[in-house]
C-alpha cells in the first residue's frame, strides 16, 4: 500500500530494545542477568493457589495532547505509551552526586533538581509519572522527596501515577512509601502494583490500580475496551496469595519479609563478585535491580564495535554478551533519545536469581579476572 499506515504519533517507538538484547542472549552462551524475571519458582503457597484456582471452581475458567512528565532513568514503556494515547512526553532526570573517594555510589545519591522539576510543569501538564522503587536504579524515594513531587502536583492540579511494583522489595532498613498517603494526594493518585512482582510469578501478568473512584471510573472504562480481564484463575490464585500474607504479616513467616531478606543477600553477592573484574556497582535500596559503572572501561577500550552513533553502553553489553557469557541492560536504554549520550556509563544486572544462576556468574567473571587486561 502506498498509504502510510502507522500513525505519526508511533514514529520512533517501534524498535524494541528488549527483543535486541533477548536474541543476543540466545545466540550466544551466556547467563542472563539482564531481565528482570526471577529464575526460582515462586513460593509453594502461590503454586497452590494457581493450581487450586486452575481445577476448582469451573466457573473461573469462562468468559488531548497531554504533557506527561516522566522522571527519568524509567521503565522505557512510559514513552511509548504516553504517544500512543496522545500525550506529549515531557523528562527530567535524576542526577548522580559522586560517591565518596573509596567507597561505592548508591541509589540515593541520585537526586532530582527542585528548581529543574518544577520548571517541567506548565498549564498544559496533565500527569506526572512516578516510579518507586525505581527501575533500574533500585532508588527508593524518600518522604522530603515525594513531598516534593506531590507539592508540584497539588499547585499544579496534576495526577500521579505512582508504579510502585517493587513496593516489598526494598533493603538496608529503608522504607518505601506511597505517594498517595501523603497529604492531598489519594484523591490525584493512581498507585499501581504487580502480584509478579510481589510473589515471585512474573509470568502471572497480574496486576492492579488503586485510586479514588472518580478517577477509577476512567481508567476501568479503557481497561475494558483494551484488555479487558486476564486470566481469572491467575486473579483468584493472587487473591489467595494476599489471604496468606494477611495471617503472617509482620511475622518471619511473611514472603514480604523473606523476599527482601534474601534478595538483600543476592544484591551483596552481587556487588562483590561484579567489582573483581573492575565493574563499579552501586548500591540499590530496593527493587530487582543494580546498575554498575563502566566508565573505566569507557576510558581504556573507548573502541568498541557498533555504530558510530550507538550508545557506549549499548555497545559494552553486546561486548560482554559476546566475549564474557554475562548478559546486562544497557541503561541508556531508560532514558529518551536525546539524554542517552549524557548517560551511556552504565549497565543494569537483576540480583533476583537463583543460586545456581550466580555461581555461574561468579564462574564466568573468574574467568574474565583471570584474562589479559584490553
Amino acid at each position: 500500500m502506498s498509504k502510510q499506515l502507522q500513525a505519526r504519533r508511533l514514529e520512533g517507538i517501534d524498535h524494541n530494545p528488549w527483543v535486541e538484547f533477548t536474541r543476543l542472549s540466545k545466540e550466544y552462551d551466556v547467563v542472563n542477568l539482564g531481565q528482570g524475571f526471577p529464575d526460582f519458582s515462586p513460593p509453594d503457597f502461590a503454586v497452590q493457589a494457581f493450581q487450586q484456582a486452575t481445577t476448582g471452581n469451573f466457573m473461573l475458567n469462562q468468559y488531548t495532547t497531554a504533557f506527561v512528565i516522566i522522571i527519568e532513568p524509567a521503565f522505557n514503556c512510559y514513552e511509548p505509551m504516553t504517544m500512543m494515547a496522545g500525550g506529549r512526553p515531557v523528562f527530567v532526570s535524576l542526577r548522580p552526586s559522586p560517591a565518596p573517594k573509596g567507597q561505592l555510589g548508591s541509589s540515593n545519591d541520585w537526586q532530582l533538581d527542585p528548581t529543574e522539576l518544577a520548571s517541567k510543569f506548565t498549564p498544559r501538564t496533565k500527569i506526572l509519572v512516578l516510579n518507586t522503587p525505581n527501575n533500574p536504579l533500585g532508588k527508593v524515594f524518600s518522604k522530603k522527596e515525594l513531598e516534593l513531587v506531590a507539592a508540584l502536583c497539588q499547585q499544579h492540579d496534576v495526577l500521579c501515577i505512582s508504579d510502585e511494583v517493587y513496593q516489598w522489595l526494598v533493603y538496608d532498613g529503608h522504607q518505601h512509601i506511597s505517594i498517595a498517603s501523603l497529604p492531598g494526594m489519594w484523591e490525584r493518585t493512581l498507585t499501581i502494583g504487580s502480584a509478579g512482582k510481589s510473589f515471585s510469578a512474573t509470568g502471572w501478568k497480574v496486576g492492579w490500580v488503586m485510586g479514588p473512584d472518580n478517577i477509577m471510573k476512567h481508567l476501568r472504562t479503557v481497561h475494558q475496551n483494551s484488555i479487558f480481564h486476564c486470566p481469572t484463575q491467575a486473579q483468584a490464585a493472587v487473591a489467595q496469595c494476599f489471604e496468606r500474607e494477611q495471617q503472617h504479616f509482620g511475622q518471619p513467616s511473611s514472603y514480604f519479609l523473606q523476599l527482601p531478606q534474601a534478595m538483600g543477600l543476592n544484591r551483596d553477592h552481587m556487588i562483590q563478585s561484579l567489582q573483581s573484574v573492575g565493574l563499579k556497582p552501586l548500591i540499590p535500596q530496593g527493587s530487582y535491580f543494580l546498575i554498575a559503572d563502566i566508565s573505566d572501561f569507557k576510558s581504556s577500550m573507548p573502541d568498541l564495535p557498533g555504530a558510530m552513533d550507538e550508545p557506549y553502553d549499548r555497545r559494552f553489553a553486546k561486548w560482554m554478551i559476546k566475549n564474557k557469557g554475562l548478559s546486562a541492560i544497557p541503561v541508556s536504554i531508560f532514558y529518551s533519545q536525546s539524554h542517552q549520550k549524557d548517560f551511556d556509563h552504565c549497565i543494569r544486572f537483576c540480583f533476583v536469581k537463583d543460586k545456581a544462576t550466580l555461581q555461574a556468574m561468579d564462574k564466568r567473571l573468574c574467568s574474565w579476572k583471570g584474562e589479559p587486561q584490553a
